[in-house]
């Protein structure tokens, strides 16, 4: 059982930055590939990023890539999501979630623990 927690969300402004973390409890965290989720009003959930047991491999949804980074820490128990240049097509709900898998996936159904969620929002 592995049990995440989202935190680092809230209201900003177009152009602003935000960190989200997702830290994680249980099993041995390096045994999992992490990945980041988001879902907005009236939308279905979808991908937006994920990173390999090691962090060396990452991919990323085409609309976030060059403004977000996904990062890990294993020390720390730890996974983030460096969010730059925010748009406001950017708010939704984001979901860290950890998947057994070694590289990490682009469905969600590949992930066995999800967290609860943080909000962020972004204004125009």
């Amino acid at each position: 059982q592995v049990q995440l927690v989202e935190s680092g969300g809230g209201l900003v402004q177009a152009g602003d930055s935000l960190r989200l973390s997702c830290a994680a409890s249980g099993r041995t965290f390096s045994s999992y590939a992490m990945g980041w989720f988001r879902q907005a009003p009236g939308k279905e959930r979808e991908f937006v990023a994920t990173i390999s047991r090691s962090g060396g491999i990452t991919y990323y949804r085409e609309s976030v890539k060059g403004r977000f980074t996904i990062s890990r820490d294993n020390a720390k128990n730890t996974v983030y999501l460096q969010m730059n240049s925010l748009k406001p097509e950017d708010t939704a709900v984001y979901y860290c979630a950890a998947d057994s898998g070694a590289l990490g996936a682009r469905r969600g159904n590949d992930y066995e623990y999800w967290g609860q969620g943080t909000q962020v929002t972004v204004s125009s």
